[in-house]
């Protein structure tokens, strides 16, 4: 027996397998094997070398080394979730670890398959890197998907590899903790709307809400919505081509009239009325109708002091919105549907909003939505965060919000689906979020594993896959260099 081998039998451990033999021991394997522990100063001194090693290795990697890591596979699943379809995927590699990510919701599982073959066989240790790689790939809203899933499995991997929750590999906490508003679908009766309000401060314990204000709410009141003869406003998520739904807002020409806006002003009242002013109140989902109008309704609600004004008109109208933020009091939120940081910089370089609102499944994952607020930080401009997804986009959420200054508040998008804490299992047994606040996991990378068994009840019942193979995107069928 050579004298390497015979010492690391002496402590337990083996010789490293070649990538070419390395099993899938699977994750109770690997967690066997994780973590790195510690030795005092003083005990490193006066210890013997075989003592100091073996303490000191005692909690590593004992099969799996970081650097050797690669990228063997991609598979999904679809399930349903209150906002429509939203796709898991899960990237295996050569030593039994994987990574969970997810699309945004609404988006095509497509958009992180395609994603594959340029990926396979590399290190998803080197996140930033592979990133790189294949953000040419994504766009502004749910075209941002794909790659946003792909980033957020690249970190879950790079966490277990290392045995670091995410949130320390972007740098640490500032936070133990990470509020959460809720999201409160809008009801055209204000007494039931007040009552599900209400369930959400008392009985659920949140601290933080947000309610839909749109003018489908008035149509029906004679004398409100200018050239509603016209336009159906009821159809705000219709994209069929030249809809109300698919029509930007300038071009519309709606107006709501003086009327229209003191019956939206009162049923914010009558919410105020239920909740209180201790809590912070958004609002969203206005409907299509310019620049001129949202500031009027702005003024119209200002007395009630709502936490912000979000997306009152598309993101892309930098100096629109640098106008409508000068002239109304109450805060304005804008970039959900925005890829990447850069457009986000020039929204925050001009101070047209209050403050920045990304969708890490849409914004370029982790650690893009990171420097996105990191910058917002810099020019004195908060950032909120928008999300509507499957639990595993939610702790990739929190991990992000865990390691960002200028956080303010993550987007609960599914309370009313009484399940959907049950997509997945924690690895520390806390539950994923309690009385409006998602505890930071300390676990290895999200922190989170799949419950089977729940989201194989709630598969889109149009593809009923389940992490089987994904064969036909094994190859790279096109020349993607953007330079000659």
């Amino acid at each position: 027996m050579n004298p390497s081998k015979k010492f690391l039998e002496k402590f337990g451990l083996e010789e490293p397998v070649p990538e070419e033999k390395a099993g899938t021991g699977g994750r109770r394997s690997f967690i066997k094997r994780s973590a790195l522990g510690g030795l005092s100063l003083s005990g490193l001194l006066f210890s013997g070398i075989e003592d100091t090693f073996a303490h000191s290795a005692s909690n590593v990697n004992r099969y799996s080394s970081p650097s050797d890591l690669r990228i063997t596979d991609m598979r999904y699943a679809t399930a349903i979730n209150t906002t429509g379809r939203c796709t898991i995927i899960r990237i295996d590699t050569n030593q039994g670890i994987y990574g969970l990510g997810e699309v945004r919701d609404g988006a095509d599982w497509r958009y992180a398959l395609f994603l594959k073959s340029r990926i396979v066989g590399m290190n998803p240790c080197s996140v930033e890197m592979l990133f790189k790689r294949i953000k040419q790939f994504g766009f502004h809203g749910r075209q941002g998907g794909g790659v946003c899933a792909v980033e957020m499995a690249l970190w879950d991997l790079a966490g277990k590899a290392y045995n670091v929750p995410c949130y320390q590999l972007l740098g640490g906490k500032y936070r133990d903790k990470v509020r959460l508003y809720a999201d409160t679908p809008e009801e055209e009766d204000p007494q039931v709307f007040t009552a599900k309000l209400k369930d959400r401060l008392e009985g659920k314990g949140f601290t933080f809400l947000k309610m839909d204000l749109g003018i489908e709410m008035i149509r029906k009141i004679p004398g409100t919505i200018v050239n509603s003869n016209y336009w159906d406003v009821q159809r705000q998520w219709n994209m069929a081509p030249m809809t109300y739904g698919a029509t930007k807002h300038p071009f519309t020409q709606i107006q709501v009239t003086d009327k229209g806006i003191e019956e939206m002003a009162k049923y914010v009242a009558q919410v105020r009325d239920v909740i209180g002013y201790d809590v912070p109140l958004a609002s969203d989902h206005y409907g299509h109708f310019d620049m001129n109008n949202a500031i009027r309704l702005g003024r119209g609600l200002e007395k009630y002091r709502l936490a912000w004004l979000e997306d009152l008109i598309p993101w892309q109208y930098t100096d629109e919105w640098k106008e409508i933020t000068r002239s109304i009091e109450t805060p304005t939120n804008t970039g959900e549907d925005i890829y990447l940081k850069e457009e986000f910089i020039k929204l925050i370089d001009n101070h047209a909003t209050d403050l920045v609102h990304p969708d890490l499944a849409t914004s370029g994952g982790l650690l893009e939505t990171k420097k996105i607020g990191d910058y917002a930080e810099e020019k004195g401009v908060a950032m909120a965060m928008h999300f509507a997804g499957l639990p595993v986009s939610f702790m990739a959420n929190v991990h992000c919000a865990a390691a960002t200054q200028n956080f303010v508040a993550l987007e609960h998008h599914s309370l009313d689906l009484p399940y959907w804490t049950d997509f997945v299992r924690t690895k520390d047994g806390k539950p994923l979020f309690e009385k409006g606040f998602a505890s930071v996991p300390d676990s290895p990378g999200l922190g989170v594993e799949l419950n089977d068994e729940m989201l194989k009840k709630h598969l889109d019942p149009e593809n009923k896959n389940y992490f089987g193979p994904t064969p036909e995107w094994d190859n790279v069928r096109s020349w993607d260099r953007l330079w000659s």
